[in-house]
């Protein structure tokens, strides 16, 4: 299986893997669900290795850990979970 952060890169870097509308799910653990947001959300902060940040509807930055990602989607299917 690849590794998540393997596989935000290709999305990230790869121009014709990256097409299509990728959707990441992460586990929030305040409320014990995963949320499911658009990879045009998150941002990858420039030496950070092992997490992304995303801004929330209310505008408050959020940083996420990559092991909290549990799926990803692209174009409605999904592509990548991580394995229980």
């Amino acid at each position: 299986m690849t590794p998540i952060h393997e596989l935000l890169n290709h999305i990230r870097h790869d121009k014709e893997f990256g097409r299509g509308r990728f959707e990441i799910g992460y586990f929030d653990r305040v409320e014990g669900t995963i949320h499911r947001i658009a990879f045009q959300q998150i941002v990858f902060p420039a030496g950070e290795h092992r997490a992304f940040e995303l801004l929330d509807e209310s505008g408050q930055s959020w940083r996420i850990p990559f092991h909290r990602v549990r799926e990803v989607y692209r174009d409605g299917q999904r592509v990548w979970q991580r394995p229980a």
